[in-house]
């Protein structure tokens, strides 16, 4: 499972008995320990990257069998097999106005 918030994606994914588990994707050039899942109690595994806005496919490797995530954003068919997909929304630009600012504003 992938979910995003504010250009943070978050890959959770079970695999219990692992010894070692990755994300790699076109993210990462699809480099295994460029992205190492850290093991929680449950059972899980997780991971988190900052992405730029975009769709990326990607796909977990544990102990050296690859899988694909398919409760991520998409599937595509890649070069060896399905790739799963995370998309990245483009961030809204949130502006602040200072203090001075809003006095201006509304003595005008």
């Amino acid at each position: 499972m992938v979910t995003v918030r504010g250009g943070m994606a978050e890959f959770k994914f079970f695999r219990p008995d692992a010894e070692q588990v990755h994300v790699a994707g076109d993210f990462n050039g699809w480099r295994l320990g460029e992205l190492p899942m850290q093991p929680m109690e449950d059972g899980h595994w997780l991971a988190r990257v900052r992405l730029p806005a975009g769709d990326f496919r990607f796909r977990y490797c544990a102990d050296g069998q690859w899988y694909t995530d398919y409760a991520a954003f998409g599937l595509e068919p890649g070069q060896f097999g399905l790739d799963s997909v995370v998309r990245v929304e483009p961030q809204a630009l949130a502006f602040q106005q200072s203090q001075d600012h809003k006095a201006d504003i509304a003595a005008a």
